[in-house]
């Protein structure tokens, strides 16, 4: 199945940090019969994918399932609903958004005050979360109650669109993508044994690969995520961090991890072997999984490869298709030139 293919099933698909069920069982019907794989007790798949020939070293390539959303918190006696962010989420977009809301997907939409009951202070700040609320259609909390609970999980209305110049706009490409490049690699083969570990709640702390690294005891692991491009008219230089249709992402530091510096110069130089684009951030920030997976147990050398994404945690994600597709071909070259470390 082509890449951009699993993509659109996977984003598609609902699952915020703790609520990851639904791309958990799309994960297992694909790799069912191709490998080997245990769910461990947080819900995180961990894959043994047997290679055509034996690894040298044991290599783990990981990404996560979870998606940044909302929760219910309240039920407000006139049947509008309370809620908090589950991930890091500007305010800024959340406001008017469509969502759904629990097992049902109750419709809903996100308001606030209305701006000419704004004061003058206060029409030049961002909206705060605990100033909005979700508003589902009902007149009273009785009502609402016979829809949602507490601790419903809310996601984002948003599909999947291909636009413009080979781009592709969804929610939850944080981090489908990756999930969608290791689905890939496992149904084309790897040429060495490797471990796929798609994890859960990344979002609200690294907590399944922390669980998961330590029960795969890799030597060696690349992290394949999303990571933000503020390639936009307002942002010059190196505020730019990276940008979209000019290959994948490979870093050499987060808020996270410094990455094993063999490893990064590793990954330039197969890019340059297949011909395919790749930068770096210029900025050091964020972080992902390989924050938990290069300290567990006794240390382990990790690579991160990331695809870069404007509006990042947003309803509006926006990739290029051909970054996703670089990704994976780096992907697939450094697992191999690892094994000859």
């Amino acid at each position: 199945m082509e890449l951009v293919r699993y993509l659109e099933e996977l984003c598609a698909l609902d699952g915020i940090s703790g609520d990851e069920g639904a791309v958990r069982g799309y994960i297992i019907a694909k790799i069912d019969g191709k490998c080997e794989y245990t769910v461990d007790p947080l819900g995180s798949v961990i894959a043994y994918v047997k290679g055509r020939q034996p690894a040298k070293h044991r290599l783990l390539i990981s990404a996560h399932m979870d998606e940044v959303g909302l929760i219910v918190t309240h039920i407000c006696p006139d049947g509008c609903l309370r809620f908090g962010t589950v991930g890091g989420i500007d305010p800024r977009v959340l406001f008017g958004k469509r969502v759904f809301i629990g097992s049902e997907a109750v419709p809903g939409v996100i308001g606030g005050t209305a701006v000419h009951n704004l004061s003058d202070e206060e029409r030049k700040k961002a909206p705060s979360v605990s100033g909005m609320t979700i508003d589902i259609g009902c007149a009273s909390k009785e009502q609402a109650e016979k829809l949602v609970r507490p601790g419903d999980s809310v996601i984002f209305d948003s599909d999947l669109l291909r636009f413009g110049d080979g781009m592709i706009r969804s929610k939850a490409i944080d981090d489908r993508a990756g999930c969608a490049i290791m689905l890939k690699m496992i149904e084309d083969g790897t040429e060495y044994d490797t471990v796929f570990t798609f994890v859960v709640q990344e979002e609200v702390g690294l907590r399944g690969a922390t669980a998961a690294a330590y029960t795969a005891d890799p030597e060696f692991a690349i992290v394949l995520e999303s990571t933000t491009a503020a390639d936009i008219p307002s942002s010059s230089g190196e505020k730019r961090v990276c940008e979209v249709g000019k290959g994948a992402v490979v870093s050499f530091m987060d808020r996270h991890t410094i990455y094993d510096k063999e490893l990064y110069r590793l990954a330039f130089e197969e890019a340059e072997r297949l011909g395919i684009p790749c930068q770096t951030k210029s900025v050091i920030a964020g972080g992902n999984d390989a924050g938990a997976i290069h300290v567990t147990r006794g240390g382990v050398r990790t690579a991160a490869i990331s695809l870069p994404c404007r509006y990042l945690h947003s309803p509006s994600c926006v990739i290029a298709e051909r970054d996703l597709e670089s990704s994976y071909q780096l992907a697939c070259g450094l697992a191999e030139r690892i094994q000859k470390l």
